[in-house]
């Protein structure tokens, strides 16, 4: 059985990069301009929030219950043959399902590639350890097949601008890589290789890899994670904001052309109708100054469907006496945050912490058993309608504390299975 996404959802693609060119460079104009072609004829008035994507049987019901699976979880499965790969993938999502949950992020494009079969990115090197070289068999194909047959849904983590971590994350660039086609849309950051957001091109191009995915495959849902601007140095786009004539501050303009592919992205996704949502981080005023992503103006204005921030800290968290970062004072600040109609509020919380600690200066409750279960017990409380966990490799694949992990998950599946 095929995961391909039928007919009835192909529509015309989204975003040209001749077309984004031609408006002059501005990625605020570009959007202005496609979502106005959106609006039926005879409507001026000032483009209101997509509606919410239609009903999916493939989503979960209810409280929403995730776990990332990312890059690293791919790393250690076995890609060798289609038959291995399904086997890797069957086991992931029987324990997935064994812990209540019932949605997969999994991280199908990390680096500028691609888990999948694409025109645009190159097959990713954990496929075959060379970016670029085609396993023979297609993961995403897979993953959706054995997630979607357990009743789980599979939502699509892409990371939009990064192409290299550092020199060796990946290793080997593809001829085919963004930073090897196109350079002139790419800027470094010390080793790391990543698409500039202020370029027209490079987000149309983003916009392209949404639409191509959801035209082939039956995901569930787009995730987009904390990763936009990878610095705050005011050199990285100097010369695109002195072009760009802007009125904004240099902050301000590098948030818009945020703003600008998230919604864009957003308008891909509803096109295909499915869900649209992102993880920043979960300090909002860090979000804002230190990646320029103004995730509580996404809640409020519907640009996404959903937001998950990371809170990964502990309840008890403190440092030097600031208990601001605790994970408890910054549930509650992101659910005192206004949000438009239909946009849900999820958490994600820091399973990597179990048997490793989060810094703090007072606590233990990394190494209680629990903690998890706990947050999301105030989750509960506090009405946010669900949660991620990151990752799955450090509950089920826990070298470090495989004692510890069991407990949690045990936990888990006494808060989410009764």
């Amino acid at each position: 059985m095929t995961q391909r996404r039928r007919n009835r959802h192909r529509k015309r693609r989204v975003g040209r990069r001749a077309f984004l060119i031609g408006l002059g460079g501005s990625v605020s104009a570009a959007l202005t301009y496609y979502l106005l072609r959106s609006i039926p004829a005879g409507n001026n008035a000032e483009p209101a929030p997509s509606p919410q994507a239609a009903p999916n049987p493939a989503l979960p019901s209810g409280e929403w219950r995730a776990v990332w699976v990312s890059y690293l979880e791919f790393a250690e499965m076995d890609f060798s043959s289609e038959a291995a790969f399904r086997a890797d993938a069957a086991a992931l999502m029987d324990n997935c399902l064994s812990l209540g949950l019932n949605t997969v992020i999994a991280q199908v494009r990390p680096f500028g590639d691609a888990l999948y079969k694409s025109q645009l990115f190159p097959w990713s090197h954990l496929c075959t350890g060379v970016q670029g070289q085609d396993p023979g068999f297609d993961p995403l194909d897979i993953l959706l097949q054995e997630a979607h047959g357990r009743g789980l849904s599979v939502e699509a983590w892409l990371n939009p601008y990064r192409l290299r971590s550092s020199a060796a994350m990946p290793p080997n660039l593809a001829e085919n890589n963004l930073a090897n086609t196109h350079p002139e849309w790419v800027c470094a950051v010390g080793d790391g290789l990543y698409l500039n957001p202020a370029e027209p091109a490079a987000a149309d191009y983003v916009v392209q890899g949404v639409a191509e995915l959801l035209q082939n495959y039956a995901v569930d849902g787009i995730h987009f994670d904390d990763y936009f601007y990878p610095t705050t140095d005011p050199a990285f786009d100097a010369a695109d904001y002195a072009a760009s004539g802007s009125t904004l501050t240099q902050d301000d303009w590098r948030r818009e052309n945020v703003n600008a592919l998230m919604e864009l992205c957003h308008a891909a996704a509803r096109r295909y109708g499915v869900r649209f949502g992102a993880a920043p981080a979960g300090d909002p005023e860090q979000n804002y100054t230190l990646q320029y992503s103004d995730a509580a103006r996404w809640l409020r204005q519907g640009t996404v469907d959903y937001l998950m921030p990371q809170l990964y800290w502990g309840q008890e968290y403190i440092k030097n006496g600031d208990a601001s970062h605790s994970f408890a004072q910054l549930a509650t600040a992101w659910a005192a945050l206004p949000r438009a109609a239909g946009v849900k509020l999820y958490a994600g919380l820091g399973a990597y912490r179990v048997g490793a600690g989060d810094g703090s200066d007072a606590g233990s409750e990394w190494f209680s058993g629990h903690a998890l279960a706990d947050q999301l017990a105030l989750l509960a409380r506090l009405g946010v309608q669900g949660a991620g966990l990151y990752r799955y490799g450090s509950l089920f694949a826990n070298s470090d504390a495989p004692a510890l992990a069991e407990s949690e998950a045990e936990a888990i599946k006494g808060v989410w299975q009764g």
